[in-house]
């Protein structure tokens, strides 16, 4: 198992430079926003205003604090820290408003026809090394031996267990 640590992310403009966020992991390493295959980051959203396109990509979006409202050209959806994952694609044309304050979410692309993903909201339990599988913690979660504070991951490579609430995500 590989921890990755929330207080060792450096923080990046976004792809249309309207806000902040911070690599989780990227595949291939090193990629940059044209190039990945897959990428986990957390961002922060203060203001309102539109998501950055990214062409090719599918996303999923999970909130990790605060209340967001997502308007696309046919629908709006609002999602909180208790809506499941929303996925939808990179280069829908989507407003982001925050509704109560910043909202820090969490967003897992992957490259259409390359790879998929699947993200899960769990408590607890075990987990498989399946695919890619990592383990992004909402608050303290323990996993094996390890302790993991908020938004700290793990990239998981043998069975083990966690407790605590966290998003599993498995690429795939």
């Amino acid at each position: 198992m590989k921890i990755l640590r929330a207080a060792a992310r450096v923080a990046l403009p976004w792809k249309n430079g309207g806000g902040l966020t911070r690599e989780v992991m990227v595949w291939p390493p090193g990629s940059g926003f044209d190039d990945f295959d897959w990428r986990i980051s957390i961002a922060e959203v203060r203001a309102a205003g539109p998501f950055s396109s990214f062409a090719g990509i599918e996303r999923v979006l999970a909130i990790l604090k605060g209340r967001m409202n997502l308007k696309f050209a046919d629908r709006e959806v609002e999602l909180d820290s208790e809506s499941a994952p929303f996925a939808f694609a990179g280069d829908a044309d989507c407003i982001g408003t925050p509704l109560d304050g910043p909202v820090t979410d969490l967003n897992v692309m992957t490259r259409r026809g390359r790879c998929s993903a699947q993200v899960r909201r769990r408590a607890q339990g075990a987990l498989e090394a399946i695919g890619t599988t990592l383990l992004v913690a909402r608050d303290a979660v323990r996993i094996g031996e390890e302790r993991l504070d908020r938004l700290d991951a793990a990239v998981i490579d043998e069975p083990c267990a966690f407790e605590g609430p966290a998003f599993v995500i498995r690429i795939a």
